[in-house]
């Protein structure tokens, strides 16, 4: 595993030479073609002109001069200033990654606060994302149940695949996500509720947010919080409201985990 990043440099609060613009430019001073250089790079006309505008706004002196007429209609070329700007930015990027490249030498990727990276990366739907440890895992023939602990010190249980747990590489002390799709979360006032479902978390609710037909429902579990989607009947039928104490139910079947 290594670092992998592309240079992007910042005039004030716009993004200015970004790759794909360097590109442009480096295939506009090869063919001297504006549509030509948006093909190879690519781009669609319209998107490389005004890629260029935005370029020349944000610059002291133009990057790119048009010429008009002549026996090929004319041409597009870098001005000395864009050439220059062009060398300058390949100087940079070649130091930008070696520093990656070192980075990653020294950088112990399965552990320390570079996990948060990885977390900050996942990018998925379901709404309840939630840190914790794995405890324990129990496999069987097909299936295996794992039991993680959340920061709030319950115990979740989750039930997937053998294969999930050998793609993931998944084993005790792992430090993972637990993931929750918002509409598989049911709401109890009864603490004590006596139901087949394994996940049962104890919070106040912190908030409730009302639509047409459904609503939010957001659960707070000692600092992890957790959001439902229940009908707005269920809300009524149950007598919810905020700070009011309930029961988050969750199915081991419905408990995802990420890594």
């Amino acid at each position: 595993m290594r670092f992998i990043s592309d240079l992007t440099l910042i005039d004030g609060e716009n993004s200015f030479l970004l790759k794909k613009r360097i590109a442009l430019l480096k295939a506009i001073d090869e063919v001297g073609s504006l549509n030509l250089a948006a093909k190879l790079v690519p781009l669609s006309y319209k998107g490389a002109w005004d890629m260029i505008d935005v370029m020349n706004n944000l610059c002291p002196m133009p990057i790119v001069e048009k010429n008009t007429g002549g026996v090929g209609g004319g041409g597009t070329k870098l001005t000395q200033y864009g050439k220059n700007l062009v060398k300058t930015y390949e100087i940079i990027e070649k130091e930008h990654q070696k520093f990656l490249e070192t980075i990653s030498l020294v950088t112990d990727f399965d552990s320390g606060n570079l996990k948060f990276f990885r977390r900050f990366n996942m990018q998925i739907s379901a709404r309840n994302q939630l840190l914790g440890i794995i405890q324990k895992i129990e496999v069987e023939k097909v299936s295996a149940t794992i039991y993680v602990k959340l920061k709030s010190g319950y115990v979740m249980t989750s039930v997937i695949t053998v294969g999930a747990i050998e793609n993931l590489g998944l084993k005790e002390n792992d430090e993972v996500i637990v993931i929750i799709k918002s509409n598989s979360i049911f709401f109890s006032k009864d603490e004590k509720i006596n139901i087949s479902a394994r996940n049962k978390l104890n919070g106040i609710i912190e908030s409730i947010h009302l639509g047409e037909i459904n609503a939010e429902v957001i659960l707070n579990v000692n600092g992890d919080l957790i959001a439902g989607i229940i009908t707005k009947n269920a809300i009524d039928e149950l007598g919810l409201k905020v700070t009011d104490k309930a029961t988050a139910i969750i199915k081991s079947s419905d408990v995802m985990i990420g890594k």
